[in-house]
């Protein structure tokens, strides 16, 4: 991913914002702030037939050395190519990359309600760790996520 792609990637997020069970963000960030808070490896662009269907990247979650190799999932798919698989494809690739670039620990926080999303994670080797009760506002309403997390069978354990 790139700035050029940005546009694209903007608009399948803001896709995501407008369900009000993707992220709890209310608008998308410019490509200088996207860019910062995400790791320079592992963002991942899918595209059919020269369109971009969908995107994948992770962020840290602390700036803390003992927390290098933990990081956190964000996997968006446009509305127009939802139910084909990309979602998948997208989400395998990464968990590959992130491990290549010795991430050990990838999590997401997913909304009750986002059933897609908790199942593409389950399916790809991720497990619930527990209910963030009220964690954050949206719109005036306290909002739960599920955190969920997979841990490297390849790295991060001797």
């Amino acid at each position: 991913m790139r700035p050029v792609d940005w546009e694209a990637v903007k608009k399948i997020y803001l896709q995501g914002i407008s369900t009000g069970n993707a992220t709890f963000q209310q608008q998308a960030p410019s490509w200088e702030e996207w860019d910062h808070g995400h790791l320079n490896s592992c963002r991942l662009l899918a595209r059919v037939d020269g369109h971009v269907a969908g995107w994948a990247a992770i962020s840290p979650v602390s700036n803390r050395c003992v927390y290098a190799g933990v990081a956190e999932v964000s996997v968006y798919v446009s509305q127009n190519y939802a139910g084909k698989g990309i979602g998948t494809k997208l989400l395998s690739i990464l968990i590959e990359e992130s491990e290549q670039n010795h991430i050990w620990t990838l999590q997401s926080g997913i909304f009750p309600e986002n059933i897609p999303s908790l199942k593409l994670h389950q399916k790809l080797g991720f497990r619930k760790v527990g209910r963030r009760e009220k964690i954050g506002r949206m719109n005036g309403v306290w909002r739960d996520v599920i955190l969920m997390e997979r841990r490297s069978i390849q790295i991060g354990l001797n």
